[in-house]
């Protein structure tokens, strides 16, 4: 007995540096190694967490990607605040003439005119001469048997004569309302026939009478006509009182 107990000491003794130099080189013993049971230590505990390492270089720019598609068309957004008005443009040409219009109702025209003529010697003064050739008195606002022409519409009325003169003076006044306005005189020539005239404007009212007539007594009636020269009397209306019109 004593002789195996010896020889079981011998080969422990044997092999315990190779154990020890396998346990040196791996930090956990293999489980299949002979002396894993008996010569491993127990396990340590974890050690403590390092510090962070510092932070690395920045990277290089990569290259420039692909463009991507188009995105869906977004919410039309709300509508903005008026801006200021812009400098003006310049002037366009001229358009084309547009169509004509329809017909308008006329407004209504106001008249009143007269021409007349003399047919005989004048009468004697201080009365209205007659005159009775008509040339024209459509609105018949001249009175042939009294000489007088009688305003019907107020306003603003031109008149006008001309008259032959033969055989004796001339006077004449035109009158407005049993007043003279003006007065012509004519001095006749021995042999001659001369001519004598006036015209003046006049504000009419409604029922005044104007008329032609010799003025003062005396032998101043010489106004004459025949069938080769006329004395003419003529008055018509300009414009009538913007009442009125």
């Amino acid at each position: 007995m004593r002789g195996s107990a010896g020889f079981l000491l011998c080969l422990l003794l044997l092999l315990a540096p190779h154990c020890t130099e396998v346990a040196a080189q791996d930090v956990q013993p293999d489980p299949k190694t002979p002396c894993a049971n008996w010569m491993g230590g127990a396990p340590g505990y974890p050690g403590h967490n390092g510090l962070p390492g510092r932070d690395g270089k920045d990277g290089k720019d990569g290259a420039k990607g692909e463009k991507g598609e188009e995105g869906p068309q977004g919410h039309k957004g709300d509508q903005g605040e008026i801006g200021a008005p812009g400098r003006e443009g310049p002037r366009g040409f001229p358009g084309y003439p547009g169509q004509k219009g329809e017909k308008g109702e006329g407004a209504f025209v106001y008249r009143s005119a007269f021409s007349v003529g003399l047919k005989e010697r004048a009468p004697h003064p201080n009365v209205p001469i007659r005159f009775s050739k008509i040339f024209y008195n459509e609105q018949s606002h001249y009175d042939a048997s009294t000489g007088k022409f009688l305003c019907s519409i107020p306003g603003t009325y031109y008149f006008a004569y001309h008259l032959t003169v033969y055989l004796t003076d001339v006077k004449v006044s035109l009158y407005k309302k049993d007043k003279a306005v003006i007065f012509t005189y004519d001095q006749f020539q021995t042999n001659n026939v001369d001519q004598a005239s006036g015209s003046v404007l006049l504000h009419l009212s409604s029922g005044d009478e104007v008329w032609l007539q010799v003025y003062g007594e005396g032998d101043n009636n010489g106004v004459y006509a025949d069938n080769i020269n006329d004395s003419t009397f003529m008055g018509f209306l300009l414009y009538p009182d913007l009442e009125v019109h």
